[in-house]
């Protein structure tokens, strides 16, 4: 919706898909001279693809701007688009029940665009807060609430708006993240999406950052799985790039170390896959897919360091023992 009003109250001419594949859509940015393009995370990875499979030749020569939405965006991406795509990124931050929270804009520092979702538009107001709804303060990691002229009133059913809203309006997000000083919004992770692994909460966002850097890794997503020991553990799923040599769970973990991961986050078991679970909208990851597909496949296995299994696209799994 936010491009449509654009497009209503600018006048800028579109180009319209009526289905989005590469490399087969490049003509259709070519011969239009299209100047931003973009669409999610997921995105921007196609359109890196298409850039390095010839280097030296500019992907769509008139494009200025990648921006998007609907799934976290790694900093490795952002920088990885400047660097090899030779224009800019900018990321916002929405939801079916507030088109609009954050966006990037291109006069931010590379700084902000790597590393935060933008600030808000005039009219949105953003609290983070503890468990208990308390304010905290800027800098400080909290559930994300919203209120303002772009949140919806409600839902259909009325029965849901309880938990919905909290005692001052502001619509609960589940997301996890703070405010910079400068009222740039960071997301960490949803709530779900915060692993649990003997008592210590970890950030399946920092993980998943960290593996984007790495070259044997075309995409990657971290879940946690319940483990009787630990409540859960750190298993994380990968997508390489063709033609990459297959990673070994002693790999990431050295790598992620190598990072500066502190021990207690790293992963315990490394799943590979063709190609991750994905809407069919703004190609964003299902990590419940991920959850469902791999706690059943942990219960079939037998015990030892390393385990096949069958399913998505083809998926080889690779545990360990972990930390403790």
């Amino acid at each position: 919706p936010d491009y449509l009003v654009m497009l209503l109250l600018y006048g800028f001419p579109a180009v319209l898909f009526e289905h989005f594949a590469m490399p087969a859509a490049l003509d259709g940015y070519r011969r239009h001279g299209v100047t931003v393009a973009g669409g999610s995370t997921a995105f921007y990875s196609m359109f890196l693809a298409e850039q390095r499979k010839d280097p030296a030749r500019k992907v769509v020569p008139s494009l200025r701007l990648l921006a998007g939405g609907g799934a976290p965006k790694p900093p490795e991406i952002y920088h990885a688009v400047v660097r090899e795509m030779g224009c800019g990124l900018t990321h916002g931050y929405g939801m079916t029940e507030v088109p609009m929270i954050t966006m990037g804009s291109p006069d931010d520092t590379a700084e902000n665009l790597a590393t935060t979702e933008g600030r808000p538009p005039e009219g949105m107001e953003i609290r983070v807060t503890a468990e208990d709804g308390t304010p905290l303060p800027t800098g400080v990691d909290g559930e994300v609430r919203l209120r303002g002229e772009a949140v919806c009133r409600g839902y259909l059913d009325p029965s849901q708006n309880a938990a919905a809203f909290d005692r001052d309006g502001f619509l609960i997000t589940g997301d996890v993240g703070h405010l910079t000083a400068s009222g740039h919004l960071v997301l960490t992770g949803r709530l779900k999406d915060i692993i649990i692994r003997k008592g210590e909460n970890i950030s399946a966002k920092e993980i998943e950052d960290l593996l984007h850097r790495h070259p044997g890794v075309g995409d990657a997503a971290v879940v946690g799985l319940p483990d009787p020991a630990r409540g859960e553990r750190v298993c994380a799923v990968v997508e390489q790039p063709p033609g990459a040599a297959p990673l070994t769970l002693e790999e990431v973990t050295a790598y992620l170390r190598a990072q500066g991961l502190s021990v207690h986050k790293l992963p315990e078991q490394l799943e590979l896959v063709d190609a991750l679970p994905r809407n069919e909208t703004l190609h964003k990851v299902l990590k419940y897919k991920l959850r469902e597909r791999f706690t059943a496949d942990r219960a079939s296995r037998p015990p030892g360091p390393t385990a096949q299994a069958s399913g998505l696209s083809g998926v080889s799994g690779v545990s360990g023992p972990g930390v403790v």
